[in-house]
């Protein structure tokens, strides 16, 4: 007769013998599991540690690109087809810096927004996106598609929108998301005393809801039902 089971490789009459291979084999499993468990804590570290590794320039890299609103503006009559460019600037200059312009897709050589924004890292996973007006943006219309155009003027030539920059955190996947700060950021747009936007940034889209208000914190101008959601272009 013969035990039945992995184990039992000898007649009963010696039992002792079976002890120790069962015992060799928990033995060995004991190990594996632990080492199983040891390889999953260090891969959950080393998936932190690259989490928490990103800096600014994944941020440019990520924010960099045409978008637009034609998704959007097909299934929800309020909002516009709106093209937004972001293009980084002056590489040979300290700092990270894009040119930024928005105009209705209708209308797309007449721009209704001009900026230029400075990425600048404030944390591990922290940071700031500070906005910035020029002289005579007319004259940079397109400098997306040719960046050089803007080489004619330098940082010192720039007036800030104070209040108005943007506090961003990173989450995670390629994700930022932030805001300006309250009531910070002035705006006399349509009877506005202040604006607010906020955003989310990703591989894929850059949503923005800026809205402003009155002096009785009443909107006054913006989306009123969720930010203008603007979805990266493929180049061609």
């Amino acid at each position: 007769m013969k035990i039945v089971g992995t184990c039992a490789t000898r007649p009963i009459a010696r039992p002792f013998l079976k002890v120790i291979p069962c015992a060799a084999n928990l033995l060995r499993m004991t190990r594996i599991f632990s080492l199983l468990f040891l390889a999953s804590v260090l891969l959950a570290c080393n998936t932190t540690k690259v989490v928490n590794k990103v800096d600014v320039m994944d941020l440019r890299t990520v924010m960099t690109g045409s978008f637009d609103s034609s998704l959007q503006a097909s299934v929800k009559e309020d909002y516009y087809n709106i093209v937004l460019h972001m293009e980084p600037i002056w590489l040979d200059k300290p700092g990270n810096w894009l040119y930024v312009e928005q105009a209705v897709a209708a209308t797309a050589d007449e721009p209704y927004r001009q900026r230029i924004y400075k990425l600048e890292q404030t944390g591990t996973r922290k940071f700031v996106s500070r906005v910035f007006e020029m002289p005579d943006p007319e004259r940079f219309i397109g400098a997306y598609d040719d960046p050089d155009l803007l080489n004619v003027i330098g940082p010192e030539q720039l007036t800030e929108r104070e209040g108005c920059a943007v506090h961003l955190k990173y989450e995670g996947e390629g994700t930022y998301r932030g805001s300006t700060k309250k009531d910070k950021c002035k705006s006399s747009l349509r009877g506005a005393t202040y604006a607010t936007s906020r955003v989310s940034i990703t591989r894929a889209f850059v949503q923005s809801w800026d809205q402003g208000f009155n002096a009785e914190d009443e909107q006054v101008w913006g989306a009123t039902e969720g930010g203008y959601m603007f979805m990266k272009q493929v180049k061609e």
